[in-house]
């Protein structure tokens, strides 16, 4: 008797205190289950009230992010293409609370292994990152596949198509309330669909996005640019658009 109220507890306790409780990055985590999202599709026209970011001509409504001067990735075919090694890209103009419309795609044939396959990300103003990656038939750690909350959350399923192929996101974000006094009154939420697919519902972020160690929140402005990652890769994003959503 003693044994299944223990176990009784223990399951209503999990949710809080049991779950989630593995190391940043840590192989051991279990990844989510591959999902076919369907075939590669054509790119989705922004609606009428959306503020179109890229529309496959220019990138003149973006800058460096390391020294604000012209973006220099290149543009070709509709589509634009990290240039490694001059650094991240970054909206002129910042966002608090927006749905997201962002599609890309990685180098191929595919090379590499691991988080050496295609990667970037997108950074929700600038500090949140939505991991970009070849997570097809590609082994990484759990909460740095494809549509991760980098370092924090793994996606519900792997809804990764091929290298090459055309992916989206569309995200819903809330940014985080700081109260006067820069504490933290409320984190930042997302909901993320990748290639149509649910893989993240109303998930609370942890705090700024960190490399090998736990997230923690800073407090900052109510709208801060977007940005895109340079990881070395050529990865190509096209048909970027936001809606601006009411607070």
């Amino acid at each position: 008797m003693t044994r299944i109220l223990v176990l009784s507890l223990l399951a209503l306790l999990a949710p809080s205190c049991l779950v989630g409780q593995w190391p940043v990055h840590s192989m051991d985590r279990p990844r989510p289950r591959v999902v076919d999202p369907g075939p590669e599709r054509p790119a989705v026209p922004a609606p009428s009230d959306a503020i179109v970011l890229f529309d496959g001509r220019d990138l003149s409504l973006w800058m460096a992010a390391r020294d604000s001067g012209p973006a220099k990735w290149a543009v070709r075919d509709g589509y634009v293409e990290v240039a490694a090694g001059t650094g991240a890209i970054r909206t002129r103009r910042g966002f608090g609370d927006v749905q997201l419309h962002i599609e890309w795609a990685t180098p191929a044939p595919p090379a590499g292994e691991g988080q050496e396959r295609g990667n970037s990300g997108v950074f929700l103003m600038g500090m949140y990152e939505i991991q970009v990656l070849d997570s097809y038939q590609n082994v990484t750690y759990a909460d740095g596949q494809a549509a991760a909350i980098f370092g924090q959350t793994p996606p519900l399923v792997n809804a990764s198509r091929p290298a090459g192929q055309w992916q989206a996101f569309d995200v819903v974000f809330r940014r985080p309330r700081f109260a006067p006094d820069g504490s933290l009154r409320q984190p930042a939420r997302v909901t993320v669909f990748h290639n149509g697919v649910l893989v993240h519902d109303d998930v609370a972020i942890t705090g700024r996005t960190a490399f090998g160690r736990s997230a923690r929140y800073e407090p900052h402005a109510d709208r801060l640019p977007l940005s895109l990652q340079d990881h070395d890769y050529p990865v190509r994003y096209r048909n970027i658009w936001v809606r601006e959503l009411p607070e």
